[in-house]
């Protein structure tokens, strides 16, 4: 660290200091749309647009704070009791109400079309015996449910008191006026929309829907079994957009996870595995059905699980009340199957199998196994494995006109236009799509080697006959295998064969190092251990330069995390990792492009990278960043993330974390490192970019801790770039949704202004900010023609923001289902870009990443963010996170931190 901090001040000699707690003096606001671009050629597309008309534009949203409490003055929580009372009240006082719609939003808060009749209301509702809380089953403590004071008085109708108290005006002309390019910058049309979406929202919980935010799930029709107890169902998100023609409604298929319904015996054994009741682990069951609900088949109820019992149903005794007879009124214990076989059925496999809990932490309510089955539609919000990933994907992908298809039909089903408020605002929507035109952008010219140019053909490419552009030599490898049944040796043999005809020198390896059979039983963490002691005897003196791992599993090897986190940050050796299943030309040829892409070299680079003539860039020291904030996987929102500065993870996160990656080798954008770091969990700002803290070379607290990411990338830019300092900075951050478009700006940008004025530096350079969104719902499709829109697809009008400078870009080549476009908004751009010159610029990022030989989704920078932010979530995958303390991720080896070793 001492030495890093030397070489950063004899890069940046300081100047003028700037205390760490002195602000940039820098206050941004988003840029609004300076116009569109013209380059390309035109196409016609339809997208799951659909153009809303407003009747009655002098309409006034009236917002009101809902406050339920029952009789003895408690809080009620929970949506599904709100929006039933809100309902129930509705019924009950219309008259009071003026007869007005309500939409409420099923926690605190309820709309109307023009005001109440008075601005407080204070009401008694009564729910009745359908609405209240059941029980049923055997109750400790107590005789079987419906034969006490306790569960008889659970069918009694409650009283609750609703106050309604108005709180605000909402003007549905606010979205009319930002049509026009007015900007509301006191968030009022944002509110209107949201008192829109909100009546969606209504309309599917009356229509019984699972709700997930803006998307609704009606049933398990046509599902997708994923394996181990869980589903995918298919159902529609759907949602009001501001647009630039005019206020539409946003349409898409969308998919989410529920367990599978029926029997709870059932859905056990598909949980975990096995094929008898008496292999089920009974800890593992207690926690996956702990708030699950079921329906007793005995008696035709739900119920909510809270645990398991202590014994099998044959020897969970409760206390029963005698209820005729001349005992009567006394108690006596009884199991819970001998009460079942007298009273309903005779259990059988369930009797030696715990009974399902359902009563309360005090009183337990047992149910034998076999009477219960598990409601549909219950979520399923855990991580699912790369197995059931695979196929979700697979059987859920829908090409363009089956996806047009299904959402003409949800249009014409759910007649949203016909909802009273809806109506009552005077809002009409049509049926059919939105028309927009796009331009097709022309592809980058890309250089190979023997300076050999070549013109992909929509968005693909090979290296058939072609030679890589800047090979690097292999020399001094070896090759281990981890119990793959594969011949290495042949490996390394084809490998070398291809090797040569691209252009790569290899050497035959040094050592080709086997698992001993007995390790195969051992944790992946031990079995690496015992791997790296013997390759030591076989390199006794210098470590390898390169390892190619063959793993013993295709996907998700438990192997991968722990020889990562050995090779790239203790030993410093560029590693590999394969499963070969078939050994072509292709295949090796891959692997090829990742390895040269670690070990230095270059595959491929865009033609005007080549000739110095990328506009704006090549005249003026730029560096790019790509950054993201990965979130831990579903149930672990507590612990802390990774954070990289160039990250984005497709595989289950264990930490959260931020990643960057920086661009290197100005004029150059093919290039780029990154930094990884941990940060505070639900946070999505990167909250690490400048942290200035004590210096351990001479106790200035100018340096960042850790050496902050930034100022790694900052440092990696001048030594590479002819020791010349960035003067502009385009960032491309991922991850965020436009309501954290400022904060991007005030909070990230100010502290890479801040790092950068304590290298010394008192002018700023210019930044261009762009936010890249793949999580969105808007589709494109040819308007005439079945398959996917073009590589290289951009739509900058009619359905992007009617005010501030965003655009679609759909740069790959859909392939498999349906393309969704990358969402870019650039929120700053100080450089100058014009529309063309950006969107050609952002267009040809997609052409740069290095162990690809096809254009995209995404920018590479972005890209390679989440590459690398993965890998290193596969280092923690083993090791016990506290929930409290936000570890320091290990650092990468001085050997290969500057490598694109994500590629």
């Amino acid at each position: 660290l001492s030495m890093i901090l030397l070489t950063c001040r004899l890069f940046f000699p300081r100047k003028m200091p700037v205390t760490p707690e002195e602000p940039s003096r820098r206050d941004y606001a988003v840029t609004a749309r300076l116009g569109v671009g013209s380059t390309g050629r035109r196409i016609q597309l339809c997208t799951n647009h659909f153009n809303v008309s407003v009747g009655q534009p002098d309409v006034v949203f009236y917002q009101y704070t809902v406050s339920i409490t029952t009789e003895d003055g408690e809080n009620v929580q929970g949506k599904g009791i709100g929006r039933k009372l809100i309902d129930q009240l509705y019924k009950t006082y219309s008259s009071d109400l003026d007869g007005k719609r309500l939409a409420f939003d099923g926690e605190k808060t309820l709309y109307t079309v023009g005001p109440l009749p008075q601005n407080d209301f204070d009401f008694q509702v009564i729910l009745e015996a359908s609405f209240s809380k059941r029980d049923c089953g055997v109750s400790d403590g107590g005789s079987p449910s419906g034969s006490s004071k306790r569960s008889k008085r659970s069918f009694l109708p409650r009283s609750y008191r609703v106050q309604i108290h108005f709180s605000a005006k909402i003007p549905l002309r606010s979205v009319l006026a930002t049509q026009r390019g007015v900007d509301t910058s006191d968030n009022s049309t944002q509110d209107a929309v949201r008192v829109l979406d909100i009546v969606l929202r209504q309309q599917a919980a009356e229509r019984g829907c699972l709700l997930v935010r803006q998307a609704f799930f009606l049933n398990d029709v046509n599902s997708v079994d994923v394996g181990g107890g869980v589903i995918g169902i298919r159902g529609f998100h759907s949602s009001f957009r501001p647009t630039d023609g005019g206020l539409s409604l946003n349409i898409d298929v969308s998919t989410t996870m529920i367990l599978k319904p029926g029997p709870v015996i059932e859905f056990l054994k598909a949980n975990q595995n096995v094929e008898l009741p008496r292999q089920i682990d009974w800890i593992k069951a207690s926690k996956v059905l702990k708030n699950l609900r079921v329906k007793a088949s005995h008696r035709n109820m739900e119920f909510k699980i809270i645990g398991l019992s202590a014994k099998p149903c044959n020897q969970q005794l409760f206390t029963m009340k005698i209820k005729d007879g001349e005992c009567e009124g006394q108690t006596k214990e009884i199991t819970v199957y001998e009460y079942f076989k007298q009273t309903y059925t005779e259990p059988t496999y369930s009797a030696y199998l715990p009974c399902l809990d359902v009563g309360k932490p005090d009183r337990p309510n047992y149910l034998p196994l076999e009477f219960c089955n598990l409601v549909s539609l219950q979520r399923y919000t855990k991580a699912l494995s790369v197995r059931q990933r695979a196929l979700l994907v697979e059987k859920s992908r829908q090409k363009p006109l089956e996806r047009i298809k299904a959402l003409n039909d949800a249009m014409h089903t759910y007649c949203y236009d016909k909802d009273p408020f809806l109506a009552g605002s005077g809002i009409s929507i049509e049926k059919q799509m939105t028309l927009a035109e796009g331009r097709v952008l022309n592809p980058p010219t890309l250089k190979f080697g023997k300076n050999e140019d070549f013109l992909p053909s929509n968005g693909r490419w090979n290296f058939n006959k072609k030679m890589l552009i800047e090979p690097r030599a292999i020399k001094n490898w070896a090759v281990v295998n981890f119990s793959f049944p594969c011949d290495s040796s042949h490996i390394s043999r084809e490998l070398i064969s291809c090797g040569m005809r691209k252009g790569i020198e290899i050497d035959r390896p040094f050592a080709l190092v086997e698992e001993e059979p007995q390790s195969k039983n051992l944790s992946a963490v031990k079995r690496v251990e015992k791997m790296i002691a013997k390759m030591k005897s076989k390199f006794p003196i210098d470590p390898p330069h390169f390892i190619l791992c063959v793993l013993p599993e295709r996907k998700n090897s438990d192997i991968y995390g722990p020889w990562k986190k050995v090779c790239l940050t203790e030993a410093g050796i560029n590693t590999q990792c394969i499963c070969p299943t078939k050994i072509n030309d292709q295949y090796l040829t891959n692997v090829l492009l990742k390895i040269n892409s670690k070990l230095g070299g270059i595959n491929s680079l865009l033609g005007m990278e080549c000739s110095s003539n990328i506009p704006l860039i090549n005249k003026i020291p730029t560096l790019i960043l790509g950054m993201d904030v990965s979130h831990g996987s579903p149930g672990r929102a507590d612990v802390p993330s990774i954070a990289a500065v160039l990250l984005h993870s497709y595989v289950p996160c264990p930490l959260f974390a931020h990643c960057v990656v920086g661009s290197k080798n100005w004029p150059l954008i093919s290039r780029y490192r990154a930094a990884v770091r941990t940060q505070s969990p639900k946070m999505e700002m990167i909250d690490s970019l400048f942290q200035p803290v004590e210096d351990p070379v001479n106790g200035d607290n100018g340096i960042m801790k850790y050496v902050n990411a930034i100022y790694e990338l900052f440092v990696e830019f001048f030594k590479t770039s002819n020791a010349r300092k960035p003067k502009q900075i385009i960032i491309f951050r991922d991850g965020v949704s436009e309501s954290q478009f400022n904060q991007v700006l005030n909070i990230e940008v100010d502290q890479i202004i801040k790092a950068y004025q304590r290298l010394g530096e008192t002018d700023v350079p210019k930044f261009t900010v762009i936010v890249a969104q793949k999580r969105h719902h808007t589709k494109l499709f040819q308007a005439k023609g079945h398959e996917n829109v073009p590589a290289g697809t951009v739509v900058d009008t009619k359905i992007v923001h009617p005010t501030n400078y965003d655009f679609y870009m759909c740069a790959h080549a859909g392939i498999i289902g349906t393309s969704r476009p990358a969402h870019y908004h650039v929120l700053l751009d100080e450089i100058g870009f014009s529309p063309d010159e950006l969107q050609n610029l952002i267009h040809s990022l997609s052409y740069v990443n290095q162990r690809s030989t096809t254009a995209t989704s995404i920018v590479a920078p972005v890209r390679y963010a989440h590459l690398a932010a993965a890998q290193f979530a596969q280092f923690t995958k083993f090791e016990d996170i506290s929930e409290e303390k936000v570890p320091e991720l290990p650092r990468l080896h001085e050997r290969v931190e500057s490598n694109m070793f994500f590629c």
